[in-house]
């Protein structure tokens, strides 16, 4: 295979991940442990760092959408959008959630009701409504937030200032020409690990639901074997998605994750408990909106058991969405050409948050209400099973079951074929259409790293190793939201200089 117009990144960043490879295979045990001590580490000590960090990102996002900085366009100002908001909308959320929402749409509701409640005692209708409030807090504004500032960076410097895609590249207004020699080749090598790292733990989680589902629904072993048939073949179908390019893999796949996930959510809230679960979403925007700040610094210093909670979820949640934000923010980066920045931030802050907001308010209170009428125990079973168990209680399980089943897979398809085009942009010098033997390349090795992760301890390895990569780059964020701030400040002190310019003046008036 002849890999073309590749730079040095790709090939420090493939030794790097074929070293974790190698480790999870020949040491699993000793990888699993180490990363765990690390990631204890980590969570313990700096969960401070994590938690303002994000809400920096939150804050800084609300500032731009109503600074008069918001009308400036991602591109040049005759610019239109490359693709309609519906197909746009679809890519972003698909690319920022798809499998985690369906891995944890009836789970994490369920865990903070009945199995460890963030702040109260399980099963009471305090950690009833806990339960959908800090599920909306993990997955809304905040989640949204980081994705929203890498990508405005990317979009901003690639298409407004003809900049090379690339995340060093959005640092120039802070680091100057440092950005072109080996600081800006470790910075995009940190990108470009944590999104393999970050997508590598969303493809464990859907192989392991996948094969959860099979296992529920027709008694196929649970077992690495069948996950890692489950990661070989997914793998052959998002790399023909991703030969195919953006325009068609990766755009029909959305819609179709859009189509399948909205047939599942009008069912399953017409034939669960339609009421409770309308009451609830509303009732949760409100104590969401109303507690929001104080979930954001919440990290319960002398409360161990709480803390323990705040490290399981929160921080892995904020780690997570980091690690991922390389990936997720240049993907979509590369769809919001032409959009202004206000339409842009709305867009990817409000829209997919609501959408979530239902999502988990529908699965959620259906295993809920099954859990606390003592229907079904859905608490008793794995976290990769518990969708699949609630649909067994409700109308046409099969179906359901079956159709979840493919959305996973779909999901997993999308997330998989977006990541392999963005780390070929990232190692192909930000081209924006990087060759189909770089993406394949990616995409090898993003499942390789998978299988590794999986066989060396299952989820906790693959949770372990996000939070680690995303440390480093949270630095990165940080920087690139400084830089951010200095060119759009001194582009806006260039516009009203031009303004005034070219202000007409006023006809002055002759006294009698």
């Amino acid at each position: 295979m002849i890999l073309k117009n590749i730079s040095s990144v790709f090939w420090i960043v493939i030794v790097i991940t074929a070293a974790a490879v190698l480790w999870g295979i020949v040491a699993p045990d000793n990888l699993q442990a180490l990363t765990t001590s690390i990631q204890g580490y980590v969570t313990n000590t700096l969960g401070w760092y994590y938690l303002l960090v994000v809400s920096l990102f939150v804050a800084f996002s609300i500032f731009l959408i109503f600074s008069p900085i918001g009308k400036i366009k991602l591109g040049k100002p005759e610019e239109k959008p490359e693709f309609s908001r519906l197909s746009w909308f679809a890519m972003l959320f698909s690319a920022g959630m798809g499998i985690g929402l369906v891995f944890y749409g009836a789970a994490e509701p369920i865990s903070h009701f009945a199995i460890s409640s963030p702040s109260g005692e399980t099963e009471t209708a305090q950690a009833f409504r806990d339960s959908l409030r800090y599920t909306f807090f993990h997955w809304g504004l905040h989640a949204w937030a980081i994705y929203a500032i890498v990508a405005l960076c990317i979009a901003y410097f690639k298409f407004r200032k003809d900049a090379p895609g690339l995340i060093s590249a959005t640092l120039f207004p802070v680091f100057g020409d440092k950005v072109n020699g080996p600081l800006g080749k470790g910075i995009d090598c940190i990108a470009v690990f944590a999104t393999v790292v970050g997508v590598a733990t969303s493809l464990g989680i859907g192989a392991t639901q996948i094969n959860g589902g099979l296992h529920y629904l027709f008694g196929v072993p649970n077992s690495f074997q069948v996950q890692l048939a489950i990661i070989a073949v997914v793998t052959v179908l998002f790399l023909v998605s991703a030969w195919s390019g953006i325009g068609k893999g990766i755009k029909y796949l959305s819609n179709t994750n859009m189509v399948l996930a909205g047939i599942l959510m009008i069912f399953m809230l017409f034939v669960g408990p339609t009421v409770l679960i309308m009451n609830s979403f509303t009732d949760t925007i409100g104590t969401y909106i109303s507690n929001v700040v104080q979930m954001s610094f919440r990290l319960a210093p002398n409360d161990p058991d709480s803390r323990e909670w705040i490290n399981s979820w929160t921080i892995f949640y904020w780690a997570w969405w980091i690690s991922w934000s390389p990936f997720v923010g240049i993907f979509i980066a590369r769809v919001s050409r032409g959009r202004t920045i206000r339409e842009f931030l709305i867009a990817v802050l409000f829209a997919p948050t609501v959408l979530a907001f239902l999502w988990f308010s529908i699965f959620g209170v259906s295993a809920m209400d099954l859990q606390q009428k003592g229907t079904f125990n859905v608490a008793k079973l794995s976290t990769d099973t518990m969708l699949f168990g609630m649909f067994d209680h409700y109308p046409l399980a099969m179906i359901t079951s079956i159709i979840a089943l493919v959305l996973i897979a779909v999901f997993f398809i999308t997330s998989a074929d977006s990541a392999t085009f963005v780390l070929g942009m990232q190692t192909t010098y930000g081209s924006l259409n990087p060759a189909n033997s770089v993406k394949v390349s990616w995409g090898i090795i993003q499942s390789a790293m998978a299988a590794a992760l999986l066989y060396s301890g299952g989820l906790s390895a693959l949770q372990n190793t996000a939070i680690l990569a995303a440390l480093p780059f949270s630095v990165v964020v940080i920087f690139m939201l400084v830089s951010l701030y200095k060119s759009l400040s001194q582009e806006r002190k260039e516009i009203k200089q031009a303004e005034k310019f070219q202000k007409p003046r006023s006809p002055r008036v002759k006294k009698a």
